[in-house]
């Protein structure tokens, strides 16, 4: 199984701590963005960008962790799009309603919270 996960740079050591996770249960990561510096220039966003849409569309399932940014939320709507499961993720409560997104609450969306292991035991679970 192939996954990629999404979230801001502001995540990135969750990011990888999560992807070591699934890799050592045999899992493939599609894309590894956190290797990445930031983009400077129009170049370096197109090559990146679609290094990460082809991960997206090449994935099994997507693992979002919360807070994310633009980009976070475009590769969720492109696995809704491609009808790819994706798990959401939050430590704390979701959102309130008045601040959350519709697309969060949709049929391939399995929203996880607590720690990052639970949110790892809950992948294991639900794709073996």
């Amino acid at each position: 199984m192939k996954f990629y996960v999404a979230s801001g740079f502001q995540n990135k050591a969750n990011v990888q701590q999560v992807s070591e996770q699934l890799k050592k249960k045999g899992y493939t990561q599609t894309y590894d963005w956190t290797k990445n510096i930031r983009a400077s220039t129009k170049k370096e966003l197109e090559v990146i960008g679609e290094k990460e849409l082809k991960a997206v569309r090449n994935a099994d399932f997507l693992v979002v962790l919360l807070p994310g940014g633009k980009g976070t939320h475009i590769e969720m709507g492109i696995a809704l799009g491609l009808s790819i499961p994706v798990y959401l993720y939050s430590e704390g409560n979701f959102p309130e309603a008045s601040e959350s997104t519709t697309f969060y609450y949709t049929t391939n969306v399995i929203r996880c919270s607590g720690s990052l292991s639970d949110l790892v035991d809950t992948i294991l679970e639900k794709e073996k």
